[in-house]
């Protein structure tokens, strides 16, 4: 099969990048897995993340790619819940140990001996990708797969994000950075009436929050015009978080919903944290929270803006999300579409 892989993590944009394209062996399906032929991959931060060493790699060649849409072609021994041509979707979250204290009680997420996909195990910028069968989502017919492939973590995860934030209902939300997270996360906010105010550096970032339903939109830092109730940072930026702090009202909460941020200055007590304002983090996510999340993003249904690139533009796609070129989501062009 032909596939991406990360040979040396550095600057995405640089000659030559992390990513190396060719050809690998076609992977096996093992019992309880299944062979997933991918139509469409998300290009998601947590990658660059990955590709750029600001995430340690757990193994040397591992294909990127957690946001993958295709077509189940193989099952593995004893795989029982798909068939050969069912539509389905790998996320990152794609194995627990089961018998840890936070899986014991629902929490997943914090699993102690966890495996991602992308980072511990190949995913999905190759066409063939492997994935045990209870962590694979069957992907709603409301999607297209290209439409799809965000919601396998930017949307999940936004979720999730959404869900810490502790935002009331009809409530004002805040959102720091408008990416591929950011923007179906403020479509959830609004399905539940929240006003939703965004901080995002890229003008077009800003239009697309505007057109999409926020009632405003400014720089980065900007102070908005009344006190939130609830806050997401999904920008990597942690000086960011002081002014996403005192933008909160009384008993608001700041959730920051990435994987890597970049240190957070001193916050002062008074101005920060006083008045129980609240700053949480957010960690991988259930399959619950997925499975919650594609029935909610089926019935809005949430519009997913995405900006395609073939499958051996992949660097390109790493370099122009670096330089925050993409308004909306990338999405790897893999193979033939399907769905919707």
């Amino acid at each position: 099969m032909r596939a991406w892989w990360v040979d040396r993590p550095g600057p995405a944009g640089g000659s030559p990048g992390p990513l190396v394209f060719g050809e690998r062996p076609d992977p096996v399906p093992g019992p309880g897995e299944i062979l997933v032929r991918v139509s469409a991959c998300g290009v998601c931060r947590t990658d660059l993340h990955l590709a750029e060493g600001d995430l340690a790699p757990r193994r040397h060649g591992v294909v990127p790619g957690h946001e993958a849409v295709g077509r189940v072609e193989a099952l593995g021994p004893a795989a029982t819940r798909f068939q050969p041509g069912d539509r389905v979707g790998i996320a990152w979250l794609r194995g627990t140990c089961g018998t840890c204290r936070f899986c014991r009680s629902g929490r997943e997420n914090l699993c102690e001996a966890p495996r991602f996909t992308g980072w511990d195990d190949d995913g999905g910028y190759a066409e063939l990708a492997v994935v045990r069968e209870d962590f694979a989502y069957p992907i709603p017919e409301a999607f297209g797969d290209r439409e799809a492939a965000p919601l396998l973590c930017s949307g999940i995860i936004g979720y999730r994000a959404l869900q810490r934030a502790a935002l009331p209902d009809g409530g004002r939300l805040g959102i720091y950075g408008f990416g591929g997270s950011a923007h179906l996360t403020a479509q959830l906010a609004m399905h539940r009436g929240a006003s939703v105010y965004v901080m995002t550096r890229a003008p077009e970032a800003r239009q697309l929050a505007l057109d999409l339903g926020a009632v405003w939109a400014g720089g980065a830092d900007e102070p908005p015009p009344e006190k939130l109730d609830a806050a997401i940072l999904f920008a990597p930026v942690g000086t960011l978080v002081p002014p996403a702090l005192a933008a909160l009202d009384r008993g608001g909460t700041l959730a920051v919903a990435g994987i890597h941020l970049s240190d957070i200055p001193p916050l002062n007590y008074q101005e920060h944290l006083f008045q129980e304002r609240q700053l949480r983090s957010v960690t991988a996510n259930t399959r619950l929270d997925g499975e919650e999340f594609f029935r909610l993003a089926a019935e809005i249904p949430v519009r997913t803006t995405t900006v395609p690139y073939a499958f051996e533009d992949a660097a390109r796609a790493l370099a122009d999300l670096a330089g925050d070129r993409i308004t909306g989501a990338a999405v790897l062009e893999v193979g033939p579409a399907g769905g919707a």
